[in-house]
């Protein structure tokens, strides 16, 4: 999801995180990030009201965060955009001893949103999307083979997605905060606005994978138009469901250092109720229907291994027709939608998706 040639960046202060002290979130972080879950753009004037503090402690407050890699504001595709593109989950297995550099190689592919290493089989489970099955074939088939160090290639194409992470929250406001943040939802019919992703389009999404919150005038110059210009399509991108905006942070340090994937079937006929209320569930961040030997796939984020087990539990007793056939423990997040993660999940790059580039014209190496 951005200009074409997009590359890594990373800025001074969050690409020295590997070198400090890990600290944990406290609470007052927790709450700044779940008042920016609820409304990611939303001003430090209206996020202070809610959480109780003047707009200058808020935004000092989150400078430091995003300064120590620690939160962050970027996208999240839309429902809609889901209808245009293709999307995947790629299991990659690796030479012995060759994950690491592997998955440092494949972290500067623009295709390639999400990538975590496994506890499983599979040495890699990566999130990949194209702008049709034929660029997502060419990547899966004629691409990521020829990685230094990849032995073997399976795609399971997403044929629905139920939910991707960008709705996931976590619970740090109590209801009264959370009402003051949450808005009603937009009954108003999308304004006149084309659906096709332009070159245009394309860069104004590689300034915001960057920074979720830049202002529209900063966004104007970098793109060289009209306040009022980046201004409307970027509100026309959201309004036609194409693009949203997510909050994450370092997992590890705020209580979530479990993700687990689990992969399922459940019988075709209820596979669409079981996957709209699995997404209900706190703990689930995504969950798609996908091609291959299950039919639905999920991931949540856990407070502990043992929580791993317990939900499992719970899954099979609020849906006795889902068949859980395997769950898989990340062991690492190396990236997470155009973020390159530190061991301890802090931000120390970006690489802005752009699933719209030629696959077979990237590096290898």
């Amino acid at each position: 999801m951005s200009a074409p040639g997009g590359a890594a960046k990373s800025s001074g202060t969050a690409a020295t995180c590997l070198g400090t002290a890990a600290q944990p979130l406290g609470e007052d972080d927790l709450a700044l990030i779940h008042a920016l879950q609820l409304r990611p753009r939303a001003s430090w004037t209206d996020l202070g009201r809610a959480l109780g503090v003047d707009p200058v402690t808020v935004a000092r407050r989150f400078a430091r965060l995003t300064r120590q890699g620690a939160a962050w504001v970027g996208l999240s595709p839309g429902p809609r955009l889901f209808e245009q593109i293709c999307a995947a989950f790629v299991e990659i297995d690796c030479a012995p001893g060759a994950a690491a550099r592997t998955a440092a190689v494949l972290g500067t592919h623009p295709h390639l949103l999400t990538l975590e290493r496994c506890a499983a089989g599979h040495d890699i489970l990566a999130t990949v999307a194209a702008a049709d099955l034929t660029a997502l074939s060419r990547y899966t088939l004629d691409l990521l083979p020829r990685v230094e160090g990849v032995t073997a290639v399976r795609a399971r194409i997403v044929t629905h997605m139920f939910a991707e992470g960008g709705r996931w929250r976590i619970a740090a406001l109590d209801p009264d905060q959370r009402t003051r943040l949450t808005t009603a939802p937009d009954t108003r019919p999308p304004r006149a606005g084309h659906r096709e992703i332009t070159g245009f389009d394309r860069a104004l999404l590689a300034g915001l994978a960057h920074d979720g919150r830049a202002s529209y005038q900063s966004l104007a110059t970098a793109l060289g138009v009209s306040l009022s210009s980046a201004r409307r399509r970027l509100n026309q991108l959201v309004r036609l469901d194409l693009l949203r905006f997510r909050c994450d942070f370092a997992r590890p340090l705020g209580g979530w250092p479990v993700a687990v994937t689990f992969r399922a079937t459940a019988p075709p006929a209820e596979l669409p109720e079981i996957g709209h209320a699995l997404v209900r569930r706190p703990e689930i961040r995504n969950c798609a229907a996908v091609t291959g030997p299950y039919n639905l796939l999920l991931q949540a984020s856990l407070h502990s291994v043992a929580d791993v087990p317990r939900l499992e539990a719970r899954l099979a007793a609020a849906h006795p027709g889902l068949g859980i056939a395997d769950r898989t423990v990340t062991l690492r997040h190396d990236k997470l939608l155009g973020r390159l993660l530190d061991p301890y999940g802090r931000s120390v790059g970006v690489v802005p998706p752009d699933i719209w580039a030629e696959p077979v014209s990237m590096d290898l190496t």
